[in-house]
C-alpha cells in the first residue's frame, strides 16, 4: 500500500481548489500558501490537508473563508507615502505629456484588495488635472481575485481609521461623512471600473499609461511572476510606467523593465521586445 505524503495531499487540496473554483493557486510561493491555509485549517481545528478537502466538499462556504486567509489583502489609503509623492510629483506629469489634452489616462491597480489604493490613483489623478478634466478623461480599471474584497471597493465606504493617512484636506475634498464612515464621492467613483480579475489566467486589460500593483508580485513564485510581468508589458503603451510596492524589485526582469527610481519601485518599459 503507497502512503501519500503530506506534500501530496497539499498538491491534491490545491488541484482540488482550482477545479471547483475555477482559483489557481498553483503559481503561488508553497512556503507563504501552505502558512495561510494552514492557518485556516488551525482556525477551524483541522489537522490534515486531506482531512479539510473532505470539510470544504461538506461545507462549501468555507471556500469563502479560506480565499480571504490566502488573498491576505493587506492595503491602505497612501500607503509608503514618499513613493506615492513621486509618483504625483515626477511620473505622472511625464505620462501627461506624452498625451494630448483630449485624450484619455487609462491606469490599471492590479490586485487592489478593497479599493483603497485605486481611490488613492484617483485622488492624486483629480488634484494634477483638476476635477473636471479627471472625470473627462481618467479610466482607472481596478482588479482583484478576491470578490468579498471588491464589493467593499465598490461600496467606497470606509472608517475613521481606514482615512487616517489621507491628508486632511484631501479627506475632505473628496469624501462626505454616512454613518460615521467616509464614503468617496459617487461622481468621481464612476471613474473608478472595479472588476474581477485572475493576473496568471485572465487577459489583461490594454493601452495603459500606468500599472500599479503592489506587493501583488512578491506571492508568487519566480516563474509566475515573469508570465505577469509579460502581460504587464503587453499591457502597457510604450510610455508606459510600471509601479510596485516596496517588497517587489524586478532586478531579474530587465527584458521587458528598466527602473526609473528603484527606491520607490517605478519602472519604465522597456520598448520593442
Amino acid at each position: 500500500m503507497t502512503t501519500v505524503s503530506d506534500d501530496e495531499r497539499f498538491e491534491h487540496l490545491l488541484e482540488y481548489l482550482k477545479l471547483q473554483r475555477g482559483f489557481d493557486f498553483t503559481g503561488y510561493k508553497r512556503s507563504s500558501l501552505r502558512r495561510r491555509i494552514k492557518k485556516r485549517m488551525h482556525e477551524i481545528k483541522i489537522e490534515e490537508f486531506g482531512d479539510y478537502q473532505d470539510y470544504l466538499e461538506v461545507h462549501p462556504e468555507e471556500f469563502g473563508a479560506l480565499f480571504t486567509t490566502i488573498l491576505i489583502n493587506v492595503t491602505a489609503f497612501f500607503r509608503d507615502k514618499p513613493a506615492w509623492d513621486y509618483l504625483s510629483a515626477e511620473i505622472i506629469p511625464r505620462i501627461l505629456a506624452t498625451l494630448t489634452e483630449d485624450e484619455p489616462v487609462r491606469i490599471w491597480s492590479a490586485g487592489c484588495a478593497s479599493g483603497e489604493e485605486a481611490y488613492t490613483i484617483a485622488i492624486i489623478m483629480a488634484e494634477i488635472l483638476g476635477v473636471e478634466a479627471f472625470k473627462k478623461r481618467v479610466k482607472i480599471y481596478a482588479t482583484d481575485a478576491d470578490e468579498e474584497e471588491l464589493e467593499i471597493a465598490r461600496h467606497a465606504s470606509y472608517s475613521e481609521r481606514d482615512v487616517e493617512h489621507v491628508p486632511p484636506g484631501l479627506r475632505e475634498k473628496y469624501f462626505i461623512l454616512e454613518g460615521g464612515n467616509y464614503v468617496f464621492l459617487s461622481d468621481l467613483r464612476r471613474t473608478v471600473i472595479f472588476g474581477r480579475h485572475d493576473l496568471v489566467q485572465d487577459a489583461p486589460i490594454s493601452r495603459l499609461d500606468l500599472i500599479v500593483c503592489r506587493n501583488t508580485l512578491m506571492y508568487f513564485i519566480a516563474e509566475t511572476q515573469a508570465k505577469i510581468l509579460q502581460r504587464f508589458h503587453f499591457a502597457l503603451k510604450d510610455t508606459g510606467f510600471l509601479f510596485l510596492g516596496k517588497a517587489e524589485m524586478l532586478l531579474t526582469h530587465a527584458r521587458f523593465f528598466r527602473p526609473d527610481t528603484l527606491r520607490f519601485r517605478v519602472f519604465s518599459r522597456v520598448p520593442g521586445v
